[in-house]
């Protein structure tokens, strides 16, 4: 068996490298045996545990076809499919679990024959490689709520992939491992067998919580990695820890105050939590628990279509040696990437270690309470004010509701504005009932006195195509006046009494006063109400599959065209 030293960093720690003299640290003992007793035959194959990110580097170039790119980043592409797969996603049907999971189209049941059969294909299959890559990392920066998880792949650059994302060990941590908390067999190369018994394709993501593995068949697509972790936590910190796993970004001011982010794509959540006056606690994945909030993640997992040094220069200078491109098209000659480019899919993106942007806060944990939390949607009908302050029943009910809306120009076949509801701002990865989330969040906002927000990104003065959307140094001075108190103690009026019921404020230092209003901002009114009563009648049609599960006083507290 091949045994490879590692290169790892502490949590602290804003070097990714260690010198390169360490000696060879085997894998034995109980680690041995585990491999061993999962079906590995440990007389052929090669583990190489936590390689260094230069060996992966090495591996991934002269096995996998990658290269360097211009920047020193690694580029290598996943194959056939170049996003998540939520159709063949599957939580198995089990005693340990059944009773708390939400069951559905988001969480498919497996039982838990298939799961041993595709179990024991993925293992089969990394038995015929040459090589295994091994990586063991944390989920989660508190040490009282974190993870131990083991990555199998049989790709060099899924594993420098779960390298950047997990929380890297020190040398100590890692040579006292131990067990894992949770193990992926990441067989992605080798298809499920589509004719097994609850298989709908060749591509199966499938998460067992009684055996804590993760087994993925039939996709090459690193972020199925990530999710899944997410997806594992989103599960574990409620129902075993009772803390609260949200998505979201978050940052923490000068005075210690910290801010929690939802959003879905194209909000601005990655942009306006990136804050240069406060330090950036992570991008996409936290826990609210009892002692403050952590990041789930020890990297972030960006977008690369349209990237720019001028719009987005901290993630552009991100993109260096350590990080991976995966699926960005680039120049023969000069390895120069094209982030234009969406030949090979839209959904490109980069990887890398969150101290990689500066004003990231490391170790990621904010020891105090959120003082603020903010939901961002991207209104392109027009109606919602660009800052509203909700009560905790308002708040429960947005939460719930995830509302954004795409625009023409952003997906094949969209010509006008269309909704979109996303529960919890995260509906694939949601694992429990979206209630449980929103009680724990009302019931730790209303213990810490945490301020909501509903801030609209949006269009303002009308609609998408006759408005304009909110300039973003406007929405900037709103999230100034959010952190440094003084919106709080705004005098606030009723914006669309009987149908939003939402609270907005009179005055914002340095934004417009008739821009607070979008009564006010829209010169035909008549069209307005009519945009108002749309877009009130499109969440109550949202909502009608949660009625039963929420509260009457949350349900109350919802647009409603029958109020008006």
């Amino acid at each position: 068996m091949l045994l490879t030293s590692y290169n790892m960093t502490s949590p602290g720690n804003h070097h990714d490298e260690l010198p390169n003299h360490n000696e060879a640290t085997p894998l034995v003992g109980m680690d041995i045996r585990m491999f061993s007793d999962a079906g590995f035959d440990m007389d052929r194959v090669s583990l190489k545990r936590n390689m260094s990110v230069a060996e992966l580097y090495e591996e991934a170039i002269r096995k996998e076809g990658a290269v360097i790119s211009s920047s020193g980043a690694l580029i290598n592409f996943s194959g056939k499919k170049t996003g998540r797969s939520p159709k063949d996603k599957r939580i198995v049907y089990e005693e340990t679990s059944k009773d708390h999971i939400w069951w559905g189209p988001v969480n498919i049941k497996l039982d838990e024959h298939t799961f041993e059969i595709n179990r024991e294909r993925a293992i089969d299959y990394l038995n015929t490689r040459e090589d295994i890559y091994v990586f063991d990392g944390f989920a989660g920066w508190e040490p009282r709520y974190r993870i131990k998880v083991r990555v199998i792949c049989a790709r060099a650059y899924h594993a420098l992939f779960m390298h950047n994302m997990l929380i890297r060990p020190t040398r100590e941590e890692l040579e006292h491992f131990g067990e894992p908390d949770f193990i992926i067999y990441n067989a992605g190369q080798f298809p499920a067998n589509r004719f097994t018994t609850g298989m709908t394709s060749s591509t199966s993501v499938e998460i067992n919580f009684k055996r804590r593995e993760m087994v993925i068949l039939g996709t090459e697509y690193a972020g199925e990695m990530k999710k899944g972790i997410f997806s594992v936590m989103h599960y574990l910190m409620p129902v075993k820890y009772g803390q609260l796993s949200l998505h979201s970004s978050a940052n923490q001011g000068e005075k210690g105050d910290v801010s929690v982010f939802f959003g879905l794509s194209g909000t601005g959540k990655t942009t306006l939590s990136a804050d240069p006056s406060r330090m950036l606690i992570g991008d996409d994945e936290h826990v609210w628990s009892d002692h403050g909030v952590f990041n789930i993640e020890g990297g972030c997992y960006a977008k690369c279509i349209g990237l720019n040094a001028e719009k987005e220069p901290e993630i552009f200078e991100a993109i260096r040696f350590g990080s991976i491109l995966e699926n960005v098209t680039y120049d023969k000659d000069t390895r120069e990437p094209d982030y234009d480019d969406a030949s090979i899919t839209e959904n490109t993106r980069c990887a890398y270690p969150i101290h990689y942007i500066p004003h990231a806060k490391i170790p990621c944990i904010a020891d105090a309470q959120p003082s603020n939390v903010i939901m961002l949607t991207c209104d392109a009908f027009g109606v919602l004010p660009p800052v509203s302050k909700l009560t905790s029943e308002q708040a429960q009910y947005h939460f719930i509701a995830g509302y954004t809306s795409k625009t023409p120009g952003t997906e094949d076949g969209v010509v006008e504005p269309s909704p979109t509801f996303s529960t919890c701002y995260g509906q694939p990865f949601i694992v429990l009932p979206p209630q449980r989330y929103a009680t724990m969040l009302a019931e730790r906002m209303s213990h810490v006195k945490c301020n909501a927000w509903l801030v609209n990104t949006g269009w303002t003065g009308g609609k998408f195509g006759v408005g304009r959307r909110c300039p973003l140094k406007y929405t900037r001075a709103i999230l100034d006046a959010i952190h440094d108190g003084s919106l709080a103690n705004a005098e606030f009026e009723v914006f669309a009494p009987g149908v939003f019921d939402l609270q907005v404020p009179k005055a914002v230092n340095q934004v417009p006063t008739e821009l607070l209003d979008p009564s006010k901002a829209w010169s035909d009114k008549a069209a307005f109400e009519a945009e108002l009563k749309k877009l009130a009648g499109m969440f109550s049609d949202a909502f009608v599959k949660y009625e039963k599960e929420v509260k009457p006083e949350v349900l109350r507290a919802g647009p409603s065209t029958k109020r008006a």
